[in-house]
């Protein structure tokens, strides 16, 4: 319960920072910078070589696949018979295929599922969702925004990633039988600001922009981000023989809210921006309430 109160007090910090505080400029950019090439790094270094590859240790990764291209196929199909545009389209795409699996995730499974579904997390997020973002979102984004996809960008973004490469080398150590003891808690503690400033970081970009002509998209985008996605991955997992904490983390990490990230690959292709904003906004809010609540009712 404490490690959930701290994903809210955080969030809300951040927004009422940005609110009623002037914070200096380039802030959120120097946290995202700080999360995403110092903090994320060091968990994957101090995780991956903890967790325990078995027979069904995919599954997690497999709700990540799941989620994007049921979300693609889901949005293309209804795109079609209501005569949305192509930018809507690949804007819920984006926001609702892709979840916030690190800055939500990794905190949000910690506080429920502790240390061994923390682990199980980072490979859901680092083998599923960080790779579907560098490609399929390249992909998808370029697709639907007349643009021609480059397969270069999608190679280098995935290869100079600092994450993927501590990944690799995560895999690497745990097969050696894992870090030293002083090398191991060092990464543990830069790790550990990872929720707070990550979480802070959300609160501060929080922007929730309700359009009339939006809401049939808004609910539909949360409705299988939130929903129809978790349900999907559990019934994937029980119909393959997954249970216990492996059927746990993956199906929450599919539940987790849109990826920021994704919105601002939408914003940067010009796919209707506002509506991504607002998917994100209003699945960061529900999620704390819906993740949970997903957990609870299966057993956690």
């Amino acid at each position: 319960m404490s490690a959930l109160l701290l994903l809210f007090v955080c969030l809300v910090l951040g927004a009422l920072v940005a609110r009623f505080a002037r914070p200096p400029a380039g802030i959120v950019q120097g946290l995202n910078w700080w999360v995403l090439n110092i903090a994320l790094p060091a968990l994957v270094l101090a995780m991956i070589p903890r967790v325990h590859f078995d027979r069904h240790t995919w599954f997690p990764v497999a709700t990540m696949w799941v989620t994007f291209f049921g979300a693609w196929l889901l949005f293309a199909l209804l795109g079609r018979a209501l005569h949305w545009p192509r930018a809507r389209i690949g804007a819920l795409t984006l926001v609702c295929g892709l979840g916030n699996t690190s800055f939500m995730g990794y905190p949000m499974v910690e506080a429920m599922h502790g240390k061994p579904g923390l682990a199980l997390a980072v490979v859901a997020d680092q083998l599923g969702c960080f790779p579907l973002l560098a490609a399929g979102g390249i992909v998808v984004a370029s697709l639907y925004s007349g643009r021609q996809p480059s397969a270069a960008l999608v190679v280098r973004r995935i290869a100079t990633f600092p994450a993927f490469i501590a990944l690799l080398l995560g895999i690497a150590v745990g097969m050696a039988g894992g870090w030293p003891e002083a090398l191991d808690h060092l990464f543990l503690q830069l790790g550990q600001t990872l929720t707070p400033l990550a979480l802070f970081s959300v609160g501060l970009q929080f922007k929730l922009h309700l359009e009339r002509d939006q809401l049939g998209a808004l609910s539909t985008g949360l409705g299988w981000k939130l929903l129809l996605a978790p349900l999907a991955g559990w019934a994937l997992g029980r119909a393959l023989g997954v249970d216990g904490l492996t059927l746990s983390v993956g199906v929450l990490q599919a539940a987790m809210a849109p990826m920021i990230s994704a919105a601002i690959l939408a914003d940067q292709y010009e796919l209707e921006p506002r509506l991504a904003n607002t998917v994100l906004g209003a699945g960061i809010v529900l999620s704390l309430v819906t993740v949970p609540l997903a957990n609870a009712l299966m057993g956690g």
